[in-house]
C-alpha cells in the first residue's frame, strides 16, 4: 500500500516519537492529542516529554511541514492508536477471594469513536497501545464496522506493539523488530508496508491476538523475573545476607541470570500490562498475580528498611532523591518511588523530594523542592530511591559538608558502602541483611 497521509492519535511517550518519525521520512502526519496543554506546548515550539533526541526530531519534522498538530483527527490513509491504557484505581475485579485491577479502555474507545466521521475504503487503523486480549477483534474492529465498512474488505485492521524503552526509544522505534498483527492477514501486509517507512529491525506478521499476547507476555516475563529478585532482598535481609553479593555470585552460573531487586516496578508497561492477562483469565495467571503482589508490596518493605535505619519517622526530615519509575527518565507513572515518598509522610515523616527531570512537578501528601541542596538542608536522613547517574556520581566527603544528614539507605544497591561509610555516614542497603 501506499501511504501519504497519516493520523496518530495521542502524543504521549510514544505517539509524539511515532509521529515524529514517519514526518521526518516523508509522510504527511498530524497528531491529535485531546490534551490542550500538550497541542498549545507542541505549537508554541516546545516539547513536554523529556526524551533523549526527541527535541530535535520534533523540531525537524515541523520544520519540514511534514507535522502538524491537532485535537481532532481529520482525514488520513491510515490512523495509529496511541492513547494510555493505564488500569482503574478505583475499580477492581475478584475471583476466589483475589482482587485484580482492571485495564482503563476509555481512551481507545474514545480514540476508536474519533475516527469514525474520517474512515474511508482502503484506509488502514492500528492500535498500539497495550491492551487485553482480543481487544482489536473485541473493542476495536465492532466500533470501526458501525460505519457498514468491513474490516479486511473495505478496510484494514491490525495490532502492533511498541517495544521501547524509555532513554532510548527513537533508536529502538527504528531499530527493534516489529510484530505486526492483523485481523486478516491482508491487513497484517498493510501495516508492513507502512512501518516499513522507517522500521529498520525485522518485521513479523501475525494474528491480532497473538500480537497482544506477545506485547504481555514480554513485560510479565519482566516482571516475574523482578519479583524473584524482590522476593531473594527480603530473604536476605531476614537471613542476614547481602542479596547484592550473592546475586553477583549466582549470576556466575551459565544459566541463571537473576535482575536486580529495587523498590518496587514502575512505570506504564511492566507494572501495569501483567494485570491485562490477570484480568482476561484470573484463573490460569495464578503466578502471574503473586508476581504482581509482591512487587506491589516492595514499596511498604522498603519502608521498614528505612524504618530500621531510622527509628521513629514522625518529625524527621527525610531527603528523598528521585521519583521517576527508573533511572535517567523523566516518566513518574506508576513509579514505586512516589508511593514511599507517600508512604515516608504517612508515618509522619518531614518528605522533601527532589526529582532532577521534573523538579517542577507537585504531589498531594509531601513536598518537591527544585534542587539538591533543598533537599538535603535540615535532613535527618536521605533516602535513594532512584539510580540517576547524578545520584550515582555523588562523592560522599563533599555531600556530608552540605548536610547534617548521617543515615543514608540506598534502596538500589548503587552506593560504594565502604566510600561512604569512610565520610561519616552509615550506610543501609535494600537487601543487604546485618
Amino acid at each position: 500500500m501506499n501511504f501519504k497521509k497519516l493520523c496518530v492519535l495521542g502524543l504521549g511517550y510514544i505517539g509524539l516519537p511515532t509521529a515524529s518519525t514517519f514526518a521526518t521520512h516523508g509522510i504527511e502526519v498530524t497528531g491529535v492529542d485531546i490534551n490542550e496543554m500538550v497541542v498549545s506546548t507542541l505549537r508554541g515550539g516546545e516539547v513536554h516529554i523529556q526524551e533523549p533526541g526527541l527535541r530535535t526530531v520534533v523540531e525537524a519534522a515541523v520544520k519540514s511541514g511534514k507535522l502538524s498538530v491537532s485535537n481532532r483527527p481529520g482525514t488520513a490513509d491510515a490512523f495509529i492508536i496511541a492513547v494510555p491504557t493505564p488500569f482503574h484505581h478505583n475499580e477492581y475485579g475478584e475471583y476466589q477471594g483475589r482482587r485484580y485491577m482492571k485495564a482503563d479502555m476509555r481512551a481507545v474507545v474514545s480514540a476508536t469513536e474519533s475516527i469514525l466521521p474520517h474512515l474511508r475504503n482502503g484506509n488502514l487503523v492500528i492500535l498500539e497501545s497495550t491492551s487485553p486480549p482480543r481487544t482489536t477483534v473485541g473493542l476495536v474492529q465492532p466500533i470501526l464496522e458501525k460505519t457498514g465498512l468491513r474490516t479486511g474488505v473495505d478496510f484494514h485492521l491490525a495490532y502492533s506493539p511498541e517495544r521501547v524503552l524509555p532513554g532510548q526509544i527513537l533508536r529502538e522505534l527504528i531499530e527493534n523488530a516489529r510484530v505486526i498483527g492483523g485481523v486478516t492477514p491482508a491487513c497484517a501486509a498493510a501495516g508492513r508496508d507502512l512501518y516499513s517507512l522507517f522500521v529498520r529491525g525485522e518485521i513479523v506478521l501475525t494474528d491480532a491476538t497473538t500480537a497482544e499476547m506477545v506485547k504481555l507476555m514480554e513485560n510479565t516475563y519482566r516482571d516475574v523475573n523482578i519479583a524473584i529478585a524482590n522476593e531473594f532482598s527480603r530473604l536476605a535481609q531476614r537471613f542476614g545476607v547481602d542479596v547484592w553479593e550473592a546475586i553477583q555470585i549466582a549470576n556466575r552460573h551459565p544459566r541463571v541470570k537473576i535482575l536486580r531487586p529495587g523498590p518496587g516496578v514502575g512505570g506504564h508497561c511492566i507494572s501495569v500490562d501483567p494485570w491485562f492477562l490477570v484480568e482476561t483469565a484470573p484463573d490460569l495467571a495464578g503466578l502471574i498475580y503473586q508476581a504482581r503482589q509482591v512487587n506491589d508490596t516492595q514499596p511498604g518493605f522498603t519502608l521498614g528498611i528505612i524504618q530500621d535505619a531510622l527509628g521513629s519517622l514522625r518529625g524527621k526530615r527525610i531527603a528523598a532523591l528521585g521519583l521517576a519509575f527508573k533511572e535517567d527518565v523523566d516518566d513518574l507513572r506508576e513509579s514505586p518511588a512516589v508511593g514511599i515518598a507517600r508512604l515516608l509522610a504517612g508515618a509522619g515523616a518531614l518528605v522533601k523530594a527532589f526529582e532532577p527531570f521534573k523538579p517542577g512537578e507537585k504531589f498531594e501528601g509531601f513536598e518537591t523542592v527544585a534542587s539538591l541542596q533543598a533537599a538535603l538542608d535540615g535532613a535527618d536522613g536521605i533516602v535513594l530511591l532512584v539510580g540517576h547517574t547524578q545520584f550515582k556520581e555523588l562523592q560522599p566527603s563533599e555531600l556530608a559538608t552540605r548536610t547534617p544528614a548521617r543515615v543514608v539507605v540506598d534502596t538500589r544497591g548503587v552506593l560504594d558502602p565502604a566510600a561512604w561509610q569512610a565520610a561519616g555516614f552509615a550506610i543501609h542497603r535494600l537487601g543487604a541483611g546485618k
